[in-house]
Parts: structure tokens; C-alpha cells; sequence
């Protein structure tokens, strides 16, 4: 169960999702609409919070890679006073930037969460201040460059190595949120990986923290639709209905009111992992569709990466439907995945040969399946043939271009 207290907001399994709303201080931005003026923060601040935002995230330095770059010291000019001008708000205020200094100044100046699309990769002192002011931290998959990671286990990945960093470093578990790097960051990020990302969120479970999703007009809804920034709000809506629907904890948004009734009825949607506890004992049903995901679950626990590295196939069921194969040869499959702990199930008609196809669906994990396929490819019949078909479908299973490409 993910359940977690930022900056005194309540987030996780358990609570609604929350809205971020975003203020957005940087003329160079990909969506000219959602640009406040400095003498309007205070207002815009107080409407999203009237439409429904539970945090409101500040920046001044847009991140699209086409933005014209500006300076540090320009950010600091639009981001500080808008810190200031905000500071005592009603809800938590995140400061969006990359730069430990205008990090700190922002703290200072009444900020209460920092937003570093860099992961701390882009400035080692960011970490410090963190640490130094104990504050929560929204750490973005990044590499080399923020959001580079390209499709959903090089995300993984990612925050793997940013959360153990971020947790060496001094940074508490209970203080860190994560965000899957949805957007064109680079040139490689096509826009199927971000639908991979959005409709595998519940990957992100495994790392036990609360889950944002910044999706609001992004590039890869303008793709899909044909659209400009303008044109997108029902596009993100429909993505971030998705988004909640498969488990984030917190939607950053340039559109506040909408997206409010997108998520809620979205979350009405979701299905609760079922947990049970009894005193300090805790069971929690893994929620886990990746072996991948179920190696880095062992190794969470203290189990051995060898050991894990071994396991993991043998983790999640595969159901697979076999249509139209020879009796004989039903029979074949059923012994081989009996002979493997596994199980096949198959019509009367094939005990009996009263028929000379029929159908079969077999039972197993990853391993049992390719040790079946290793068997099978030197029988006869049609068996090689089926042995390759099922290699195939696992292999598809595990492929986004396949499954996300139309």
C-alpha cells in the first residue's frame, strides 16, 4: 500500500488523486496559453485552487527541447518573486527548476517541494538542499539529460539508480515522489513510448512512492490528433483519465477544472489493490505484469540479484490459447507442461480422438513456456512450428513497438 505525507498533503492508494496545478512564468513555453504574467500569479494561483488543485507547481524556465534558452539569473527574476508572491497559500508549493541555488532560494522564500526534471543529474548540489531542508522531492527519469530514458524498462531503470541515489544521499523514502518522464524530451521519445508509459504506470508500484503524471497538452497528443498546443484538452484529458485509471497518485496540469472531473471519475474506475493488516503484519497482493518488475520487487526486499536474476521467469502465469492443432499434439503439449509443473487444458474430444483439431490453452510461467518451446522444436508435426508461435507471443508481449504501434 503506497501512502504517503507531502509537505502535509495526504497522497497515496488510499486518497484521491491530486491535482497540480501548473503556473507558468516562461514566455518560451510550448503552450503560449498557459503563460501568467507576474501580476496575475497571485490570481491564477487562487482560481486553480478554487477549480480543485490540492499543489500548485511554479516554474519559470520552459523544458520543451525547442524552448529558446534563457539564463539562471532570468530565472531567478520571474521565479523568486512569484515564489514570494505565493508563499502562505492554502495548498503546497512546488518550485519547478534544476538549479540548487534557486531551489534553496525558493525554500527560503516559502516553497515547500522541489521539482527536478533532472533527477538531481543535472545540478549534484540539488541533493544537498534537499537533504539540508528536508523537503519532498519530485525526481523525474532521467540519464545524461532530463526525460532521456526511451520506453517504459529504460524508465525503470532510471529511477532505480535516482531513488538509490536520492536515498544515499540522505533524502528520505517518505520524501520522494516519482515521475515517469512522460513527453518528447529527446528525439528518440516517440510518441508510443509514452502511451507505453502511461498504460504500464502500474509498473511504478514496485518502487513504493507516490506516482506523477505530467501529461497535460504534451507533444505526443498533438501526433495522435493532428493538433497544436491550443486544440489538446480533450486529448490529455482522455490520456490522463488512462493515467489515474492505471494508477497515479498525482496529475500535474495546466487545466485544473476539467481534469478535475477527468481524474475523479477515472479514480471511481480504478481497481484498489487488496491488502490486509494485523497489527505490524502487512500482506499486500503484487499487483506485478512485468518479470522484470518482479526481480526488482525481490531485490527491494533484500533477496540477492543472482537469485532474483533466477526467479524472475518462474514469477508471472502466461495463458495462451491454441486453436486448431492436432489432437495428437494437444496431447504432446499437456504431458511436456505437466512434466514441468505446469498444466494444459483440453476439450474431451482430445482424450477421446473424437476429433481431429481442437483447441488447447496452457498454463505457465515464462520459464515452463520456454522450456516447453525447447522441447517441442525438436518433435514432429506441427510441434517446431508451434514452439516458434509461442516464443513469438511472448516475445510481442514484451515488444512496444508491437503493442503500441497502429
Amino acid at each position: 500500500m503506497i501512502e504517503k505525507t507531502i509537505a502535509g498533503l495526504k497522497v497515496g492508494d488510499d486518497q484521491p488523486v491530486r491535482i497540480m496545478g501548473v503556473i507558468n512564468l516562461s514566455k518560451e513555453s510550448f503552450y503560449k496559453n498557459s503563460i501568467v504574467s507576474s501580476q496575475n500569479v497571485h490570481d491564477a494561483a487562487l482560481k486553480m485552487i478554487e477549480d480543485g488543485a490540492d499543489l500548485i507547481d511554479i516554474g519559470a524556465r520552459s523544458t520543451w527541447p525547442l524552448a529558446a534558452k534563457i539564463t539562471k539569473d532570468e530565472e531567478r527574476s520571474r521565479l523568486i518573486p512569484a515564489v514570494r508572491a505565493l508563499a502562505g497559500i492554502s495548498v503546497p508549493l512546488s518550485v519547478d527548476t534544476m538549479f540548487s541555488d534557486l531551489a534553496q532560494e525558493a525554500l527560503i522564500a516559502g516553497a515547500s517541494i522541489i521539482n527536478d526534471v533532472s533527477g538531481f543529474t543535472a545540478d549534484e548540489k540539488m541533493v544537498d538542499v534537499a537533504e539540508k531542508f528536508s523537503c519532498p522531492v519530485i525526481l523525474m527519469a532521467s540519464n545524461k539529460i532530463p526525460g532521456d530514458p526511451v520506453g517504459m524498462n529504460a524508465i525503470m531503470e532510471s529511477l532505480v539508480r535516482i531513488i538509490s541515489h536520492a536515498e544515499d544521499c540522505g533524502i528520505s523514502s517518505e520524501n520522494i515522489i516519482i515521475d515517469p518522464a512522460i513527453g518528447k524530451w529527446t528525439p528518440e521519445k516517440l510518441a508510443i513510448y509514452d502511451y507505453e508509459t502511461i498504460d504500464n504506470i502500474q509498473r511504478l508500484r514496485i518502487f513504493k512512492k507516490p506516482i506523477l503524471a505530467a501529461i497535460s497538452r504534451k507533444s505526443f497528443i498533438g501526433e495522435t490528433l493532428n493538433k497544436p498546443a491550443t486544440e489538446r484538452l480533450y486529448g490529455s484529458l482522455a490520456a490522463t483519465a488512462i493515467a489515474v485509471r492505471n494508477g497515479a497518485h498525482i496529475i500535474r496540469t495546466h487545466d485544473v477544472a476539467p481534469t478535475v472531473d477527468a481524474v475523479r471519475v477515472a479514480q471511481a474506475a480504478r481497481t484498489r489493490i487488496p491488502s490486509v493488516r494485523s497489527g505490524i503484519l502487512e500482506a499486500e497482493l503484487l499487483d506485478i505484469k512485468n518479470v522484470d518488475d518482479c526481480q526488482k520487487a525481490m531485490v527491494s526486499i533484500g533477496a540477492t540479484t543472482t537469485g532474483s536474476q533466477i526467479m524472475k521467469k518462474k514469477t508471472l502465469i502466461y495463458n495462451i490459447l491454441l486453436n486448431n492443432i492436432t489432437t495428437t499434439e494437444a496431447l504432446i503439449i499437456k504431458q511436456e507442461m505437466l512434466a514441468r509443473g505446469a498444466d494444459a487444458a483440453l476439450p474431451r474430444e482430445a482424450v477421446s480422438h473424437e476429433a481431429d483439431k481442437v483447441s488447447l490453452i496452457i498454463s505457465g510461467t515464462q520459464l515452463q513456456v520456454e522450456r516447453l518451446c525447447d522441447k517441442l522444436r525438436h518433435q514432429a508435426r506441427g510441434l517446431p512450428m508451434i514452439a516458434q508461435m509461442l516464443l513469438e507471443l511472448v516475445n510481442k508481449n514484451n515488444d512496444a513497438t508491437f503493442k503500441y504501434s497502429r
